[in-house]
């Protein structure tokens, strides 16, 4: 195996492992989108792609995401977005950690949350948790190279760095053997690694193989119907936002050419030949025609008679016998204040945002009343916002991961163990959990005060606690144990 740059995080006889896990298909990451390589070598050298230009289309991709993104409505859609998502406050971190699951002593508890917090002081998340999601949302993926002093790995982590995801990308080198029996080319292991190309990814990558676990890498989870591309969540947005772009330029052309009002000027040449009549209407143009025109640079009015546009009055000749000199008027475009296509396209976009459409009306005031008058876009949109924050979280647990393994804190199997017992947690809107709690608590009290007469008939009090007050039996033993101490210390005669 070849060098890389950065450090790696061995795993044991993970060679033998691989061997056990022998098979014709590649290995396939369900959210990574990460692209195959073969004939690899050394710290610089050329590698053949097997997904062919997969890597140009993707750094032209996140050009396109980027640039959409800078479009008003589409801006405003993805700061509600990232306002939901990150939840600033003076006095707390966007993130904790929730470990209530966890079977470890409180001691290793209280230094893994010690290492989170480290974590969130390196991503100066208070500071910049804003940027650093909608950077990640946009782009659809997020690298950080995870500095180290290789002199002495055992402080952990030193400082983590931004990288931009247009000169990096993930790959996998495949290594194959024939199988014996059926001459079939049978996957019995991978390598992981990345490659950095600090001017562009190209077709070929060629460029700096950096070690896996040197890197921290998120995605947004999408992929294209091929599995190979990773998508931005403003990739369902990219066909609405040209429309949109399109019939708002479409309608400032209209506007120009339709709104003002023009004269027609039917001028009697009599019977004069064509060439004559043409003359003769062009001197009576030269004649009466006053053009002035304000140049917006210096501020000044000037006569600019030898350009004619459309928006200019309409000069036509009449033979003899016709009325003669006449002078009408030709009326601007009517319903021009009708925008309603516009609208129509602004709420698709909204709507392939997954933002609700209602949020568009910057005039609607905001309404502080019941959770119950919450319309269900809002509810669909708030899932949607967990389900980001889930995706996000993988950042800092790959972050909290290295850095509680190099210092010797947990072990790379002791990781893996307790990983599903550690989750992140979101600081929310406190007024709004608390309005939601509290109307979702006074719904389920009326439910039991219905109910209450039937209980020890048709339901059991059990049922009751864990159906219509949806209590855990955890909670139904710790409510019971809590009410037995209230009640022992109420009654100074049962202390006795």
């Amino acid at each position: 195996m070849a060098d890389f740059f950065g450090f790696e995080i061995k795993k044991k006889d993970q060679e033998k492992e691989d061997r056990k896990r022998a098979s014709f298909v590649a290995p396939m990451d369900e959210d990574e989108g990460i692209g195959n390589v073969i004939n690899a070598g050394g710290h610089y050298g050329q590698y053949v792609d097997i997904n062919g230009d997969q890597a140009k289309s993707e750094k032209e991709m996140i050009f396109k995401y980027r640039d959409i993104s800078q479009h008003t409505e589409c801006d405003a859609a993805v700061e509600d977005i990232v306002n939901e998502a990150i939840v600033s406050d003076d006095d707390s971190a966007p993130v904790s950690l929730i470990m209530d699951d966890l079977d470890q002593p409180d001691r290793i508890k209280k230094l893994i949350n010690e290492e989170f917090e480290h974590v969130i002081s390196m991503l100066n998340l208070n500071w910049y948790g804003h940027d650093i999601f909608r950077r990640w949302y946009v782009d659809g993926r997020l690298y950080y190279h995870k500095i180290i002093d290789e002199a002495n790995p055992g402080q952990g982590l030193i400082e983590l760095r931004s990288i931009d995801p247009t000169k990096i990308r993930k790959v996998r080198e495949l290594k194959k053997e024939k199988d014996p029996k059926t001459g079939a080319e049978i996957v019995v292991g991978s390598s992981e690694y990345f490659i950095f190309q600090n001017d562009s990814l190209g077709t070929k990558a060629q460029g700096l193989k950096i070690a896996k676990d040197a890197i921290t890498y998120v995605t947004s989870g999408l992929l294209d119907p091929s599995r190979k591309k990773i998508l931005s969540h403003l990739h369902k947005a990219l066909k609405p936002v040209n429309q949109l772009r399109m019939m708002e330029d479409s309608l400032v052309i209209y506007r120009l050419a339709r709104a003002p009002e023009r004269r027609i000027f039917y001028i009697d040449v009599g019977n004069l030949p064509k060439g004559k009549a043409e003359e003769y209407l062009r001197n009576i143009m030269a004649k009466y025609r006053n053009k002035m025109v304000y140049d917006a640079e210096t501020g000044d009015m000037k006569d600019d008679k030898k350009h004619m546009s459309m928006l200019e009055d309409f000069w036509l000749p009449r033979r003899e016998g016709g009325r003669g000199t006449e002078i009408s008027t030709l009326p601007g475009g009517e319903n021009l204040g009708q925008i309603d296509d516009i609208e129509y396209f602004r709420r698709k976009l909204y709507k392939s945002l997954n933002v609700p459409s209602g949020r568009l009306e910057q005039e609607q005031q905001f309404n502080l009343g019941r959770s119950t008058e919450i319309s269900r876009d809002e509810l669909k949109f708030q899932k949607f916002i967990n389900r980001l924050r889930k995706k996000f979280s993988a950042l800092f647990i790959d972050i909290l991961k290295t850095q509680l393994i190099l210092k010797g804190i947990v072990t790379n199997e002791e990781w893996e163990d307790i990983r599903s017992d550690i989750t992140v947690d979101f600081l929310k809107d406190n007024h709004f959990s608390e309005l939601k709690d509290a109307e979702l608590l006074r719904e389920r009290l009326g439910t039991l005060r219905e109910i209450d007469e039937y209980a020890g008939r048709y339901y059991s009090v059990e049922w009751i606690r864990k159906n219509v007050l949806m209590q855990t039996e955890e909670d139904i033993e710790n409510i019971i144990k809590q009410i037995g101490d209230e009640g022992m210390n109420d009654n100074p005669d049962d202390e006795v």
